[in-house]
């Protein structure tokens, strides 16, 4: 990126930090050196994101990093409606909660259903399994079984040990740092530590101060100064979900001891006890989702605030409730024996109806905020028919943004089809959510139906003749639903490839009606109608996450009432059925089963690969880097947000430089790393903004972040983005099937979207091009001339404000804010002065070639 292979590290750490080339290191301090063009300086932020090939079994917490995407996903607001935005987030951290239940259940399942109290009760698997023999029920101590559910909770005690300490230490390194300089809220307005509106605050709710139409004057959430610090929230939700995983298994311990307890001859005053420990466990539990309501995200200034009685008393009291069921359970109890299955599977299927409820009363929410926006929007854009200074977009559909290729001859019109839209009519986050269930539910289900499946060597768990009787009824019933589910998404690609199929003939027409005295070649006609037609698969992608929503939600539905109608797993109900029905049910569950299980070892197959593999890293990784840029505001356990060190590290440097220099300074970003531009250009002091120009490429901000995210990067707040810099400027071509046009109104100036980049350069050889120029898509932005082209504009455009007159505010007189991680490159220029210019590496540890983004890695 660079453009030489000497360069060196001039601010920061291995984990991020700012390079140069070796000839520019002191080029402050030698501003005659370079009057004639900028100097250019790159931000690495690789290692926030990725490292070694361990950390792809974050992957294995992928429904938590899914289900805090889900709490971004909210409508863009309209006015004040703190109750709609209180109850979304409630109900966003209480599917969190669950998911945590489930993967803690999934646990316990496996250690102290099926080995402890089946496979050690059943001297014929305690055979196959050495390592058993120990806690076999043919003698010995352990023959007891409440002995062997103690011992086998120390295995779920241990798992939510180990994620309450990768929170916490991912917690020190990126939400516990702290804004560089205390800043006052701009624009007076935003959310209290309190989770409720100041005085002058235009939006209510949890963590929606500022999530406002910067059109209407509102402040941005991004710009918020408190936004990339969530240290208080982080800690008090990681208290909040260990003290559900301690209780989740006294829950599972007492369960059994109550039900023997209950049933044997003189053991009432045991039965007691057992009520009184279930009784305090149901209290805990109840301030566990005080807690997680407690409050939600201080913006409006960092929080400093310290919940200790929460985050330390909690935990460490649901802990002792856990080793007291388990020490409860272990004493006495002599005549107990084990068989069948273990008390309290039917959790599974109160976690399954408890999910399900709370997607609906969630997608209940979503609408109701996408109709409130939707009346008074289209009541605002009629009101402001003729103000310049707002972006008025056609009302929200569920209709997709416009496609690159859609968008030609249209670029930076504000009113282009399908621009402003969010995803699914504001369903988005409701769609998101029941895919973060049902991922949970592969995960846990798919653990539990593999080690039965290993412990009963051979036979299916559940059926006559199997050793064990394996996982809870619902588990394989989710299982069987799985196989059509996968059909169902086999369905939607055979259309999308058919819709593919299609739309490429439709651009070959179009490619050869733009052939001029040129011959055609239909190989070459194809090659750019088909990149151009699988760049616009990328705006089908909420038709396919819908599809899979609602049908695991139908499908979950249906496994619930099979399980609760039979009592049986399906292949056993489906016996004496017709022989299609009863093949069926048998071929389904045989079939999900495996499925189930092969999905845990691909997730952490495919993480493996893609921390060694270049191009399963860049598809992999266009999708972390998103699900990883926002804060974990739903759940704690979810992989770090490594905007909180990249922005506030963008931020410092981008104000201290332009107040020390009074230079300028042209901040460009590829792909994610122009995301993280824009969230690092809000955060900056008035001052400082004035001295930079934003030069995006390849950017998803519109595209994907407008649509999934509107409430945070819809068009108001893009909008208001281009009013607050000097200038703005975004490339883009119609072959990339991430980025885009970014529809940002200009009236009476030049639009934000250039015309598309020609792509490929030339369709045959030339004297140009003697060569067959290659397709681009996403890469290369920087080899196009238009690229040096408009940076130079944008130096020069900044460098005529100047000379207008000093803003009143002055360079830096705010002094620096926080601001997050970017991939974005930054040309800095001053007349007389060293112009370094910031175009962010790629993921290597050294800047490449590429530009800030994972694609560029």
């Amino acid at each position: 990126m660079l453009g030489d292979r000497r360069i060196v590290r001039v601010q920061g750490d291995d984990t991020a930090g700012l390079y140069r080339r070796t000839d520019d290191a002191d080029a402050e301090s030698r501003p005659g050196g370079h009057r004639e063009e900028p100097v250019p300086e790159a931000y690495s932020w690789c290692n926030l994101t990725s490292g070694n090939s361990s950390r792809a079994l974050w992957l294995l917490l992928l429904p938590f990093m899914v289900v805090n995407l889900a709490h971004w996903m909210r409508p863009a607001p309209a006015g004040r409606r703190p109750g709609l935005d209180r109850a979304h987030d409630l109900l966003v951290r209480l599917l969190a909660l669950s998911l945590t239940v489930l993967l803690v259940s999934a646990a316990c399942e496996v250690a102290l259903d099926l080995v402890a109290w089946q496979c050690a009760g059943t001297p014929r698997c305690v055979a196959g399994q050495s390592w058993l023999g120990f806690a076999g029920a043919d003698g010995g101590w352990w023959r007891v079984p409440g002995r062997r559910l103690a011992l086998a909770s120390l295995v779920p005690l241990l798992l939510v040990v180990l994620l309450w300490w990768l929170s916490r230490r991912t917690w020190t390194a990126y939400e516990a740092q702290r804004p560089p300089l205390p800043a006052p809220a701009r624009g007076g307005g935003g959310r209290s530590a309190e989770g409720e509106t100041d005085a002058e605050g235009t939006a209510g709710g949890e963590g929606t101060a500022g999530a406002e139409e910067a059109g209407a004057g509102a402040v941005p959430a991004l710009s918020l100064p408190g936004f990339w610090y969530g240290r208080r929230l982080v800690a008090r939700l990681r208290a909040a979900h260990t003290a559900a995983g301690f209780l989740t298994v006294a829950v599972a311990l007492l369960l059994p001891a109550l039900r023997y307890d209950r049933g044997a001859p003189g053991r009432q005053a045991a039965a007691a006890a057992d009520w009184a420990l279930l009784a305090l466990v149901v209290l805990t539990g109840l301030a566990v989702v005080a807690v997680v309501n407690r409050r939600g995200r201080s913006e409006s200034v960092p929080d400093e605030g310290v919940d200790r009685l929460a985050v330390r008393a909690l935990p460490g009291w649901a802990l002792a409730l856990a080793l007291a069921a388990a020490c409860w359970t272990a004493a006495g109890r002599e005549e107990w024996v084990s068989a069948g299955r273990l008390p309290g599977g039917d959790v599974f299927t109160v976690l399954t109806v408890l999910q399900g409820a709370l997607v609906a009363a969630l997608g209940l929410v979503a609408h109701r905020m996408h109709r409130t926006r939707r009346t008074r929007r289209v009541d605002r854009v009629h009101r402001a028919a003729g103000d310049p200074g707002l972006h008025a977009a056609p009302p929200p559909g569920d209709g997709g943004a416009a496609g690159a290729a859609g968008a030609a001859g249209a670029a930076g019109a504000a009113g282009a089809a399908g621009a402003g839209r969010p995803v699914l009519r504001g369903m988005g986050g409701p769609a998101v959510a029941m895919l973060a269930c049902g991922l949970g539910g592969v995960l846990s289900g798919g653990l539990a139906q593999r080690i039965a499946d290993w412990l009963d060597r051979g036979t299916d768990p559940g059926d006559p003749g199997g050793l064990l009787q394996g996982p809870p009824v619902l588990l394989s019933w989710q299982a069987s639903v799985l196989p059509p589910l996968l059909a169902v998404v086999l369905a939607l690609c055979v259309a999308g490839l058919v819709r593919l199929v299609g739309r490429t003939g439709e651009l070959a027409e179009e490619v050869r009606a733009g052939l001029s005295a040129e011959e055609e070649q239909p190989a070459r006609t194809r090659q750019i109608a088909g990149a151009t037609a699988r760049a616009e698969l990328t705006d089908s992608a909420p038709a396919l996450v819908a599809g899979i929503a609602l049908s695991a939600l139908v499908l979950g539905a249906f496994a619930v009432a099979g399980a609760a109608a039979t009592g049986r797993v399906p292949g056993d109900a489906a016996r004496g059925a017709a022989p299609t029905v009863e093949w069926t049910a048998g071929a389904a569950q045989s079939l999900g089963s495996w499925l189930m299980g092969a999905g845990v070892i691909a997730i952490v197959a495919l993480g493996r690969r893609a921390y060694r593999d270049h191009a399963a890293r860049r598809t992999v990784g266009i999708l972390w880097d998103v699900g990883t840029f926002w804060p974990r505001a739903a759940h704690p356990f979810a992989p770090p947000c490594y905007a909180e060190r990249a922005v506030p590290d963008l931020t410092w440097r981008m104000s201290t430089w332009t107040g020390r220099t009074g230079g300028r300074l042209v901040l460009s970003g590829h792909s994610q790393g122009s995301v993280l531009a824009a969230a690092a250009v809000w955060q900056l002091p008035p001052g400082a903004r004035r001295n930079v120009a934003l030069l995006t490429y390849g950017s998803p901000l519109e595209r994907l972040y407008g649509r999934w995210f509107p409430a945070y990067l819809g068009p108001d707040a893009l909008a208001g983005l281009h009013r607050q810099l000097s200038t703005w400027r975004n490339l883009w071509r119609r072959t990339d099937p991430i980025g885009g046009p970014v529809h940002v109104a200009a009236p009476g100036g030049e639009p934000v979207d250039a015309p598309p980049l020609e792509d490929p350069a030339s369709y045959g050889r030339t004297v140009r091009h003697p060569l067959p120029a290659p397709v681009l898509g996403h890469f290369e932005y920087q080899a196009d001339p238009a690229f040096g082209t408009e940076r130079a504009r944008l130096l020069k455009r900044l460098g005529a404000a100047r000379r207008d007159g000093p803003h009143r505010d002055g360079p830096n007189r705010d002094g620096p804010h926080r601001d997050g991680p970017h991939r974005d490159g930054a040309h800095r220029d001053g007349p007389g002065r060293a112009g370094p210019r910031r175009d962010g590496p790629g993921r290597g540890t050294v800047p490449g070639q590429g530009v800030p983004g994972r694609s560029s890695g």
